[in-house]
């Protein structure tokens, strides 16, 4: 059985909980991090030396890194469901989830805290502000991107939505002025109607 260690409010164990609904993958999931802590403990950290979520054991495989999970779980359960089989799709699948990681989660992290984390009396308005517009900044590429296709790699829904996917929900939930863009919304919908997505993502910020 497939182990998950992770909360489900945590943005990157939800990639890995999305990429196992949507290929039927059977899992059994452990609450670990944030207030229920465990992640810090000698055997988890024997695992994970980060000390940070999620971790798979996929029977006496261990692995770390989210986006990476996303990956190896596609490859290896179910070849061509998530997956794109023509290596340029492939590549930009990838390149977009590298993408989340390196651009869109850190514009997208000071404004989650300001807004979600911490009470208003001691919000920096200030850090909150230019965070929204790198945020906006990095949303328009996506944007952009998604008006020469249905999905991030192409026509159809691959495991490159799925980390992009979880910052739309944030763009979109987060209480916060948003530009209007709409091939980001058209996706965002087409996402929307997704149950893994319904039950697994779409279920507040906490």
């Amino acid at each position: 059985m497939l182990k998950i260690l992770g909360r489900n409010n945590s943005s990157n164990v939800q990639k890995v909980i999305w990429a196992c609904e949507e290929m039927g993958l059977a899992y059994e999931r452990e609450d670990i991090g944030g207030p229920f802590g465990g992640n810090q403990e000698p055997e988890y950290l024997a695992m994970n030396p980060n000390g940070v979520i999620p971790t798979i054991v996929d029977n006496d495989f261990v692995l770390w890194e989210s986006n990476v999970i996303v990956r190896y779980l596609s490859d290896k359960h179910r070849p061509n469901v998530l997956s794109p089989q023509n290596p340029a799709e492939r590549a930009i699948a990838e390149q977009w989830m590298d993408w989340q990681q390196t651009a869109v989660g850190p514009a997208m992290v000071p404004v989650f805290w300001g807004l979600v984390r911490t009470p208003v009396a001691e919000r920096d308005q200030g850090a909150i502000s230019a965070g929204r517009d790198r945020y906006e900044f990095f949303m328009t590429m996506l944007d952009n991107r998604l008006s020469e296709s249905a999905y991030i790699a192409g026509e159809q829904f691959s495991m490159g939505d799925i980390p992009i996917g979880i910052m739309a929900y944030r763009w979109f939930t987060l209480d916060m002025e948003r530009a209007e863009l709409p091939h980001l919304a058209r996706w965002y919908d087409n996402l929307s109607g997704r149950a893994a997505f319904k039950n697994h993502i779409m279920i507040g910020l906490t």
